[in-house]
């Protein structure tokens, strides 16, 4: 068959599943786009305004579906605009395929618009080298076959993650005779197993257990293995916590799940972690936010915790705490095999009734004890923390919700349950601001019979706001919610708290009065619905008119801007150096800094 580079791309695609492709048709990628252009009854193509944000909407429907997405852009300044994207999708092993237009390959070097090539010709791939999984840049349309079935491998398998092809315009507008090759027979199937022996021992030491607790990082949703994992807790009563990819692993509803851990997570996590005398890690990093920057006993104390850690990744296993049992393999055939073996050799526990079932449920009534009055104020400007609240209230159980960097973040991982994985996303460990709004155009394209709402910051939503112009052209029925605070408030906090003083973190006129856009009318002149709210009892009614339309819509959220009010609740610890011309506040933060278990 005799396609050209473009089509043979378009073609392999399609064969692959691949839904959708996001992304601004400049110059450097015009074949492809041509062909997609012929190929709208397989591929929905879909237009935005800034590439980075091409990138976060497919990031967010694999997030979403579990099913990857491509996004393209043109040489250059478009597909440097990708990087913050596709450094989000490799920091949270989210798998995009991004398609970017290169040089023609016989004019490499001369300096072609938008070619970087001054330490080598068409220089874009060594850019986003540290941030995708592979990279090619296919010397003749022949090649293309062959480069997509690796590229997929490549994205999919093991730790899944974002790849670049970088297209010379030749190389895709000439033609080639070639045959696609089957997906399925490239493929590998099924997760690896860890050791079979290093299972058994795993099982013994649960059964053991008095404390157990096991952390639920993202490879347990990635996997798809929330069943199992669910499974294996109540088998042994063990409590679970969450990482920030890791939420909605565990219904948070549900008896045995013990919220988030780390810097800003929750007291019951923390403090069950801490405890523990044996911990099972599931897919998880071990962050430094997430294990309060290795201070022992503020989220985990390893040892004299004793650590069983399961990941498909061999560089995770060992590197920030000692492990007992390393456990190499996929987590939802991990979680499986463990769930065997404990059933064939020790018989389930009693959930209620235990001391450790109580003790968790103490812990989990002090968080919520420490939350309710942040969640149930009346104070105007509003809580965020009651703010969320209204929103989960007002929308259905499997909503979909996503917020990029600041205090919504975190706020929304503390105030926000969710009950089902791939319902929470959000850019975790690159926390990128402008990931909330193409991220929930992304989510609901993936999942359009759910509700879906992105949560952010004014900041956080100002850095890819024109993306309500993709939301208005498609008429999609996706909801963004602005917590408004005029300012970098998150940012504040920290300096506050690390130097006594803020700088250059409010939206301020010259004469130092509060400034903000209007962002409602802002998304009306969009095309959106919108409203905004100052009271506490008028977001609810808000919401549901807004989900009433059918279309894209805006609720902004006059919030606090000040302590205690505008803050979330630390309960962690996390690392962020003090200048040594604060003498007070350096020798406090040695005193905590010598406690890392480094």
């Amino acid at each position: 068959m005799k396609l050209t580079g473009a089509q043979i791309i378009v073609e392999y695609l399609a064969k692959e599943g691949v839904p959708l492709a996001a992304g601004i048709p400049g110059h450097g990628i015009w074949s492809v786009v041509d062909a997609l252009a012929g190929a709208q009854d397989r591929i929905r193509t879909v237009q935005v305004m800034h590439e980075q944000s091409a990138v976060h909407l497919a990031d967010g429907y694999y997030r979403a579906s579990g099913q990857p997405c491509a996004a393209f852009t043109s040489i250059g300044p478009g597909a440097t605009n990708t990087a913050i994207g596709v450094a989000t999708a490799y920091v949270d092993s989210t798998a995009v395929l991004l398609l970017t237009g290169a040089p023609h390959t016989y004019m490499r070097g001369r300096g072609v618009l938008q070619e970087i090539e001054r330490t080598h010709w068409a220089n874009f791939p060594r850019m986003m080298e540290p941030i995708v999984k592979r990279h090619w840049t296919p010397a003749g349309a022949a090649q293309l076959p062959y480069v997509l079935q690796r590229a997929f491998n490549a994205m999919l398998s093991g730790r899944p993650g974002p790849v670049l092809l970088d297209l010379p315009m030749d190389v895709q507008a000439e033609a080639a005779d070639v045959a696609l090759p089957e997906p399925a027979a490239r493929r590998p199937r099924g997760g690896p197993r860890p050791d079979a022996q290093m299972v058994e021992r795993a099982a013994r030491l649960l059964a053991s257990a008095q404390r157990p607790v096991i952390v639920a990082g993202g490879g347990v949703i990635t996997a798809e293995a929330s069943r199992e994992l669910v499974a294996l807790a109540e088998h042994i009563g063990a409590a679970v916590v969450t990482t920030w990819m890791g939420k909605g692993s565990i219904p948070e509803d549900h008896a045995l799940n013990a919220w988030g851990i780390g810097d800003t997570a929750s007291t019951c996590g923390n403090t069950l972690c801490a405890r523990a005398d044996v911990l099972l890690a599931v897919g998880c990093r071990f962050t430094d936010w997430t294990a309060s920057s290795y201070r022992k006993g503020v989220t985990f104390a390893i040892p004299t915790a004793r650590l069983i850690q399961l990941d498909i990744e061999p560089q995770e296993i060992g590197k920030d705490y000692p492990c007992e049992v390393p456990l190499l393999g996929d987590a939802k055939a991990g979680l499986a095999d463990l769930l065997a073996a404990l059933r064939d050799s020790a018989p389930g526990r009693e959930l209620k009734g235990t001391p450790y079932f109580d003790e968790i449920q103490r812990e989990k009534q002090r968080w919520d004890a420490l939350q309710a009055p942040k969640r149930e104020s009346d104070a105007v400007p509003m809580t965020q923390q009651r703010a969320v609240t209204e929103l989960r209230a007002a929308l259905d159980r499997d909503a979909i919700v996503t917020s990029g960097a600041g205090i919504p973040q975190g706020i929304v991982r503390q105030d926000f349950p969710v009950y089902a994985p791939r319902t929470h996303i959000t850019s975790g460990g690159f926390s990128s601001m402008g990931f909330t709004v193409p991220a929930a155009i992304g989510a609901k394209l993936a999942q359009p019979q759910r509700q879906v709402a992105g949560v952010a910051g004014d900041g956080d939503f100002m850095q890819t706001m024109q993306e309500m112009a993709t939301a208005a052209m498609l008429d999609l029925p996706v909801l963004f919610v602005v917590l408004n605070n005029a300012g970098w408030i998150s940012i504040r906090g920290g300096q506050m708290a690390t130097f006594g003083r803020h700088f250059a973190t409010e939206f301020a006129r010259k004469d130092g009065s509060a400034y903000t856009p209007d962002f409602a009318a802002a998304a009306r002149a969009f095309g959106l619905h919108a409203e905004r709210i100052d009271q506490p009892q008028d977001l609810r009614p808000a919401v549901a008119r807004a989900l009433a339309t059918h279309g894209p819509a805006l609720v902004e959220v006059t919030v606090a801007r000040s302590a205690p009010e505008a803050s979330l609740t630390k309960t962690g610890w996390w690392d962020v150096p003090v200048p040594e011309y604060l003498p007070e506040r350096r020798a406090q933060y040695e005193r905590e800094r010598a406690e890392e278990q480094l």
